[in-house]
């Protein structure tokens, strides 16, 4: 079985190397090597690392739509799969029609719900009990062709998206191999997804990480799961931006101003939310490592 593989971030890197250790990966095809760091060295992505590790031909076009002639090598390899995880760039329908099995595509959510660039951090933020992973035909929309197979995941109240995160790409893997087994075996069938009421994930960007102190404790603290360990939540204190990676819910009512800080102890910091009191436990002050709020409360104030 000959495999075009395309994906960028540690996400794919399961993924990839369970295709490589089952099958013919014939080429990689990931997103151009980015800037990084103080330094601003020039980084390879993850995937690129291991394709490189496994003498596997990689390719990196800043617009692979109109990259010709990678498009040319793409056919002339006669690919019976092209499989795509977190790859970062729209494919045309020429590219779709490649594969003699098709464009198979690992999407860390259940689909048809959570569409889109973030699913693993939405699913958290908007408190979900079951989220998983969702193999699928490739189609020109986004994350819009059929569903071929699917597999749960429960997520707990206290799991964050880091945790969750780990545990689907580690589980996409298993169903990316069996996807693939099956298609070439001829016994899965392909699903269509309803397209009503579709929740789309968007891409996070920073006014979302800011915490809206008038919404329930609840809700705060699912923002706080779901942006943890990156891009994290934050909240504006005087002149600073504070980040907040863990707070507990306490079964006090708040009493006073929504935001405001009521107290500071050896266990953290006390802030009144829409209803109840909630305890932050971990942050990071700018210019500081994230720690425990107790442990910069023993050396600093918040005047």
């Amino acid at each position: 079985m000959n495999i075009i593989f395309m994906g960028t971030p540690d996400f794919s890197v399961v993924s990839l190397k369970s295709l490589i250790a089952k099958y013919n990966v014939e080429m990689v095809i990931t997103q151009p090597d980015k800037k990084k760091g103080r330094g601003k060295k020039l980084s390879m992505s993850p995937v690129k690392e291991i394709a490189l590790e496994n003498n596997i031909e990689v390719f990196q076009p800043i617009k692979i739509r109109q990259d010709n002639e990678l498009i040319e090598k793409m056919k002339n390899s006669n690919p019976d799969f092209i499989v795509v995880v977190a790859f970062g760039q729209i494919l045309s329908k020429e590219i779709l029609d490649i594969p003699k099995f098709g464009c198979i595509n690992l999407h860390a959510s259940l689909l048809p719900d959570y569409r889109g660039a973030a699913p693993i951090n939405w699913a958290v933020i908007n408190g979900e009990k079951v989220t998983g992973n969702t193999t699928m035909f490739m189609a020109e929309g986004l994350d819009t062709g059929d569903m071929l197979l699917k597999d749960e995941v429960i997520i707990d109240e206290e799991m964050n998206f880091g945790d969750l995160y780990d545990i689907l790409k580690t589980k996409g893997a298993d169903l990316l191999v069996k996807t693939l087994d099956g298609l070439y075996k001829n016994n899965i069938v392909p699903v269509a997804q309803n397209k009503d009421d579709v929740f789309y994930a968007k891409m996070i960007n920073k006014d979302l990480c800011y915490i809206d102190w008038d919404k329930s404790a609840k809700d705060i603290k699912n923002l706080v799961r779901g942006l943890n360990p990156a891009p994290a939540a934050r909240t504006r204190y005087k002149d600073d931006t504070i980040k907040i990676f863990k707070i507990e819910i306490l079964e006090k009512q708040s009493k006073g101003k929504s935001g405001e800080i009521i107290k500071l102890d050896k266990d953290g910091i006390y802030v009144n939310s829409k209803d109840n009191i909630i305890l932050i436990k971990e942050i990071q002050i700018p210019g500081k490592k994230r720690m425990e709020t107790s442990e910069y409360l023993r050396g600093h104030s918040l005047d």
